[in-house]
């Protein structure tokens, strides 16, 4: 059977009910994101940071940028969660977000750095909640009440999926 390159680690799936030892790992997942992300794009030319990870899919930058763009709208809602009963959150176009000059054409490095500081500053929040922190909702208009649990979980697997489009890439392009 073929895999579908566009989810090479297959789609989210909520597990609910994280044991604690689960949510280390995911919060550990999160933690090694940006490292991974920066290795899945070490060495790559302008030309390989502008090939799309399939046909009709964003190019590597654009992946690269989508993942700091969506990483810091999650971490938003994290905050957003910890201080205020039930917020409601806003949406964001992320096709048109992944069109616009900078998450086609700025280099790949802002976002990479980004995603460093970015990463770095969540995990210590996330090493901070409690399960009670995690039960917290946020309001999502199109998705309804979530919990932060179930986020820790969607970007842990996020990060994963994102970086497993480029490495897919890497792979079948013979990029060493």
């Amino acid at each position: 059977m073929r895999q579908d390159v566009r989810y090479p680690i297959g789609k989210f799936q909520w597990e609910g009910g994280l044991s604690e030892a689960r949510r280390r790992e995911l919060i550990e997942q999160i933690a090694e994101t940006p490292a991974q992300v920066r290795a899945a794009v070490a060495a790559f030319t302008e030309q390989q940071l502008d090939t799309p990870y399939r046909d009709g899919g964003w190019t590597v930058r654009q992946v690269v940028h989508h993942l700091a763009d969506s990483h810091l709208n999650a971490y938003v809602r994290f905050k957003l969660a910890m201080t205020e009963n039930e917020p409601t959150v806003k949406t964001y176009e992320q096709q048109l977000w992944a069109e616009t000059p900078d998450a086609k054409t700025a280099p790949a490095e802002l976002s990479l750095t980004l995603l460093d500081s970015l990463h770095t500053r969540w995990v210590v929040l996330l090493r901070s909640m409690t399960a009670a922190d995690l039960a917290r909702m946020f309001n999502h208009p199109e998705h309804g009440l979530m919990t932060l649990e179930r986020l820790l979980a969607m970007y842990a697997w996020h990060g994963r999926h994102h970086t497993a489009h480029i490495t897919g890439l890497r792979e079948r392009m013979g990029w060493k």
